[in-house]
């Protein structure tokens, strides 16, 4: 494996590792902290999340590999000293944005399945979020999450990979049990779903693809997985 691309930080902060990444950074302030301390906190936060939005768009547009921290500096208008208060490296605040990505309501379907929706409903929310995140390929981390996991470690892409097939599954399981959905092979329907997604999304930021690509995509997930009436 090649060495990791965080340029201009520490080699300690390059190798942080999995158990050191805190999962929960984007759960809302803990208000249970002295009145006097919640705004400063607050601050902070909007701060943090300023900075990973403004990350974002350099990922999407440039991959993992070409971004410094200095870049991110030059984009957000903070300083050095005021960007590393906050991320000690590129792979720091990478990982940061994997972690908001992973815990979007869109694509999380235990609430609507706790709920009792139609497991039809709830796929045909899904494969539209679908249908326009492979439409904008513009906002794709596809090529920085390549470049990340040969870069610097492929662990944290396999738990988010796991973290998909078991959302997926999870779904997929329901609308049989509920008699919604064709008794399929989980599995396999599961990785057709997923890597087509993931595959579209790269191969588009390479050649031009039609609305024709993805609606073939979408359609042909929702024909293998609903009951026709």
């Amino acid at each position: 494996m090649r060495a990791c691309g965080c340029r201009g930080e520490s080699p300690d902060a390059c190798r942080l590792s999995l158990d050191k990444i805190d999962i929960g950074v984007y759960n809302k302030t803990d208000i249970s902290v002295e009145n006097g301390d919640v705004d400063m906190i607050s601050k902070k936060e909007r701060t943090r999340e300023s900075i990973l939005d403004t990350a974002y768009e350099l990922f999407a547009r440039d991959g993992f590999n070409k971004i410094t921290m200095k870049d991110i500096c030059e984009a957000t208008g903070m300083s050095r000293g005021g960007l590393y208060s906050h991320f000690g490296s590129t792979r720091e605040l990478f990982e940061a944005i994997l972690e908001k990505i992973n815990q979007k309501d869109e694509m999380n379907f235990q609430k609507e399945i706790e709920d009792g929706m139609a497991a039809t409903d709830i796929l045909d929310r899904a494969l539209a979020l679908m249908r326009n995140e492979m439409e904008h390929s513009e906002d794709s981390l596809s090529l920085a999450m390549y470049e990340y996991s040969g870069t610097c470690s492929n662990d944290r892409m396999n738990y988010f990979n796991w973290i998909g097939e078991k959302k997926w599954s999870d779904l997929i399981e329901y609308g049989i049990v509920r008699g919604e959905f064709n008794t399929v092979n989980v599995k396999e329907i599961v990785h057709v779903i997923l890597y087509a997604y993931q595959g579209v999304r790269m191969w588009s930021r390479i050649v031009s693809m039609t609305p024709e690509v993805y609606d073939s995509i979408t359609n042909h997930i929702r024909k293998q997985l609903i009951k026709e009436q």
